[in-house]
């Protein structure tokens, strides 16, 4: 943590307005005073963060990828290392220890972590993900005991929403929630849970009021479980296609008994909670998405650069050269399309629309730009000792993960159809 402390010159995000970076992008500054209110540039704090990540990401995530991969050893060093730099709980208010950190600095070290591994930045950011209802549904109390014991060491948090019969439709989910006397008795299964067999505590949604009429609004609440609660039960880990390090389960909640004092805000009040957290972790989400695609890009660039085929570098055949031009076209369009998903969470505007636009075009693009990458790497991108099979394998979940690509579609649509209703 102290690495990136030291580096904190104060904040800017507001006063910098709108800010984009190429992966290659150099010092200027504005030639008029009208460029001045909307730059795209990165404030030298936000330089200092983004070099941290991405010295840690290329020399120490990059070399031990494939072996996370091969053998879904969840990456300890890694995670101990990425608290250490500061680059994990960035979101953690400083009133809690945390540098507080706002959402556009915080996808700028999100995305360099994915050029490394998205199964080590899913695993990371999974607690940003379990973390954000307590920082914006959380009393001062809760807080200091749920967020602080994570600046203090290196330990997983984890969001419980989702179950086996109820992904996208988080209105349908089944755990139950019965209130005796000052606590509440939880029972239910939930799946598909990130960093469920590694977190200290889990952020709950459940089904409190019996009323199978009443309104998501008033239906749900949302509680801190501590993970070592009797009848929390841990399923096995998962074997998935991609991010195969990313520590992912099914849990059982058993007759868990959960005191009154870590519900959220009220009874009630889970639903709007839960999605309230989606706003601000999407952005980070499309981050780590374009992160892959950009090492898709670079490799791609780089073998189409040595590879000869007639004569010459199959960079220098049109075919592939336009496939190179398409994919750093998709790169940098959705690089922009998180960016303006973070900026408008730090000036304090709801940013529902651009999360899902972010996030849904970043996903897709992850995938295009990584297939394309396979593509390009010909017979040797299909094989397992080049890195782009791994990209490709590891892309497709940012179309599932945090709403699927076609939640995010039906999200999109209603807030762009609410604008005319208005």
């Amino acid at each position: 943590m102290a690495a990136l402390r030291a580096c904190r010159v104060g904040r800017s995000i507001v006063a910098c307005g709108l800010r984009a970076q190429s992966s290659h992008a150099t010092a200027t500054s504005p030639k008029s005073k009208s460029a001045a209110g909307y730059s795209f540039e990165l404030t030298d704090e936000q330089k200092e963060f983004q070099a941290t990540a991405r010295k840690f990401a290329r020399e120490e995530i990059v070399p031990v990828a494939s072996h996370y991969d091969v053998t879904g050893e969840y990456p300890v060093p890694l995670i101990k290392r990425a608290w250490e730099l500061g680059l994990m709980n960035t979101h953690i208010p400083e009133s809690c220890g945390g540098l507080g950190l706002g959402s556009f600095d915080a996808c700028l070290i999100t995305e360099e972590l994915a050029y490394g591994c998205t199964g080590v930045q899913t695993a990371v950011e999974a607690n940003s993900l379990g973390q954000m209802p307590v920082i914006i549904g959380g009393n001062e109390q809760q807080q200091k005991k749920y967020l602080g014991r994570m600046i203090e060491e290196p330990i997983m948090c984890a969001y419980c929403v989702t179950e086996p019969g109820a992904g996208s439709d988080v209105a349908g989910i089944k755990t139950r929630a019965e209130r005796k006397g000052d606590e509440y008795i939880i029972n239910g299964q939930k799946m598909w849970i990130t960093n469920g067999g590694k977190a200290n505590w889990y952020f709950l949604l459940a089904r409190s009021n019996p009323d199978p009429k009443a309104p998501a609004s008033k239906a749900f609440t949302g509680f801190i479980v501590e993970a070592d609660s009797p009848g929390v039960q841990i399923g096995r880990k998962e074997v998935n296609m991609g991010q195969r390090c990313s520590d992912t389960r099914g849990i059982v909640f058993e007759d868990v008994r959960v005191p009154k004092e870590n519900v959220l805000i009220g009874e009630g009040a889970g639903f709007k909670i839960a999605m309230g957290a989606f706003d601000k972790t999407r952005p980070p989400v499309a981050a780590g998405a374009v992160g892959l695609a950009q090492r898709a890009l670079d490799e791609a660039t780089k073998y189409a650069m040595e590879r000869k085929t007639f004569g010459k570098a199959i960079a220098e055949h049109q075919a592939v050269s336009f496939m190179l031009a398409e994919m750093a076209m998709k790169v940098e369009l959705s690089r922009l399309a998180y960016q303006r998903a973070a900026w408008e969470i730090d000036i304090g505007r709801r940013n529902t629309y651009y999360a899902s636009i972010a996030k849904a075009y970043a996903g897709d693009i992850a995938n295009q730009v990584a297939a394309d990458a396979v593509q390009i790497f010909g017979g040797n991108g299909f094989n397992s000792e080049y890195p782009v099979e791994k990209l490709m394998r590891d892309a497709k979940i940012y179309q599932i993960y945090e709403g699927t690509a076609q939640i995010q579609r039906i999200i999109i649509v209603r807030e762009h159809i609410g604008k005319f209703k208005a």
